[in-house]
């Protein structure tokens, strides 16, 4: 294994076991009933404190909703692409390597998405249009987080155009700067759901960076 990509797959993995780790403590350390319905939040005392400084912000929720389908749009791109490919080559094995394991990267994502709403591990701070959702990690930032990096990433693999690379990579990074900062001070969300956000989708995009290196030689 080089040794490039032995460093991704470590980075990767103390990311995940980051977000375990996280996980576990959400759910033993300063847990009270300081949500909807008296519903127990994890590091009650800060995530009160933060949600009380910052307040609640529909007006920034909702942009940042509506934006959470920019990165939808990407995995539509790349699925298409991949599509394209298959149609003209006939054979899914003739795929672009990178494409087929960013598609598997993809499903995975929405999988651990699935799994949280299905297994709350605690819920949002306010009601949403009524209702409780869950919370835990949030489903926007890590969907941003994981496949943002993965555009800039195919794009310095894929454009040659080195203005192109540079506009679409700033883009993509202050994108995914505003989307993390407004779900943070817009209020839906506890403090400890992005940060979980922040750890699963690092370490499932080290993973991802370092299958694609060992396999298709890119650095």
């Amino acid at each position: 294994m080089k040794k490039k990509t032995k460093g991704l797959f470590i980075i990767g993995s103390l990311f995940l076991i980051a977000f375990v780790i996280w996980t576990l403590l959400i759910q033993i350390v300063d847990v009270q009933s300081i949500g909807q319905k008296g519903t127990e939040i994890g590091f009650a005392t800060f995530n009160m404190w933060f949600h009380h400084l910052t307040g609640v912000h529909m007006v920034i929720y909702t942009i940042t909703d509506w934006l959470g389908l920019v990165p939808i749009f990407v995995c539509m791109i790349f699925g298409g692409i991949g599509l394209g490919q298959w149609i003209k080559r006939r054979i899914l094995l003739k795929v672009d390597f990178d494409i087929i394991v960013l598609g598997i990267y993809y499903v995975i994502v929405i999988l651990g998405y699935l799994i949280f709403e299905m297994i709350p591990i605690n819920y949002r701070p306010i009601l949403i249009e009524g209702f409780m959702e869950a919370s835990y990690p949030s489903s926007t930032t890590l969907l941003v987080l994981s496949v943002m990096p993965t555009l800039i990433f195919q794009v310095k693999k894929r454009v040659k155009n080195v203005m192109v690379k540079k506009v679409i990579s700033i883009l993509a990074m202050l994108f995914s700067l505003f989307m993390v900062l407004g779900r943070w001070i817009c209020g839906v969300h506890w403090f400890t759901d992005i940060i979980g956000s922040i750890l699963l989708s690092a370490g499932l995009f080290y993973i991802y960076r370092a299958v694609v290196v060992l396999f298709c030689r890119e650095d």
